[in-house]
């Protein structure tokens, strides 16, 4: 963390580096210099729209969303809640998260391979039964577009509402595609090209969908019961209700997660709390990123 004497940026600095540790765990910043200044070919030019959304700190909101989005397939949060420590180790399974997106966006072509073989190889071990006596398997191709398609329909739509320079179509559309290289890697099949096929595989899913225990669960810990300090508990709420305010309103209805403050307030308050922590990690990155 930068030595800074003027009395507001250094809580300023203080904030950045709580956040960014937080996110990208106790080698984040090892992690950052390798990303960045390791010379080589990358999967993405510089400025490219996946790494201005992957970028900007609006993920913050996407992810959040993304879990909660994922969590209504009943196979793939078998697989979270039997393997991933969720409860266990909240902030170790961020820490891997955003790691990989940040090794796949912004590493050299050989690191981002690296992180996707590493990933691949841990989903090849998670496999078991649901509740419901149905096998999963963490590398099915279906399930993996699941993870996908959620998780880029929710980094998307966050970068788009509070995103410091939201895509134009065309570049929605590289985006979309861009993220897909991603998916294809991890053995992910028939994934989505444009933002068009995006949300046409998100409804395909549809039927598929349902609220399990465990997604009940991953709701009420991830907007209930944040494993947070108290006096950060209220800033996380703004963003945890502008998470749900930008979920389908059949997702919401389905998790029962819509409240009269994320109704009439979700916006605006995610809005807030992005801005609080793009302030923050501007001083750690720059540029308000991850990494």
């Amino acid at each position: 963390m930068p030595v800074v004497s003027n009395p507001v940026e250094r809580l300023r600095a203080r904030v950045g580096d709580a956040l960014f540790q937080r996110v990208a765990g106790p080698g984040g910043y090892e992690a950052r210099d390798r990303i960045h200044r390791t010379p080589g070919p990358r999967w993405f030019p510089p400025d490219s729209p996946i790494q201005r959304v992957h970028g900007d700190s609006a993920t913050f909101v996407g992810g959040l969303r993304a879990l909660l989005l994922q969590s209504l397939h009943p196979l793939a949060m078998a697989g979270v809640a039997g393997h991933s420590g969720y409860r266990g180790d909240p902030w170790g399974r961020l820490a891997r998260t955003s790691t990989f997106l940040a090794y796949t966006t912004f590493a050299t072509a050989e690191h981002a391979e690296e992180m996707v073989d590493r990933v691949r190889t841990v989903h090849a071990r998670v496999r078991g039964k649901a509740p419901d006596g149905r096998p999963y398997r963490a590398s099915d191709p279906h399930l993996l577009t699941w993870v996908h398609v959620a998780e880029a329909d929710s980094f998307l739509a966050a970068h788009q509402r509070y995103g410091v320079r939201p895509l134009d179509p065309d570049e929605a559309d590289q985006y979309v595609a861009q993220s897909g290289r991603v998916a294809r890697a991890l053995g992910a099949e028939q994934v989505p090209e444009s933002v068009a096929e995006l949300a046409e595989c998100i409804e395909s899913y549809r039927g598929e969908l349902e609220v399990t225990p465990a997604a009940v669960d991953t709701a009420r810990f991830l907007l209930r019961e944040p494993p947070l300090p108290r006096p950060v508990r209220a800033p996380y709420r703004l963003l945890a209700a502008g998470a749900v305010a930008l979920l389908p309103p059949w997702a919401r209805a389905q998790l029962d997660v819509d409240t009269w403050f994320s109704r009439n307030c979700g916006g605006p308050a995610g809005g807030v709390a992005i801005r609080a922590v793009r302030w923050g990690m501007d001083s750690v990155t720059g540029q308000g990123r991850r990494y």
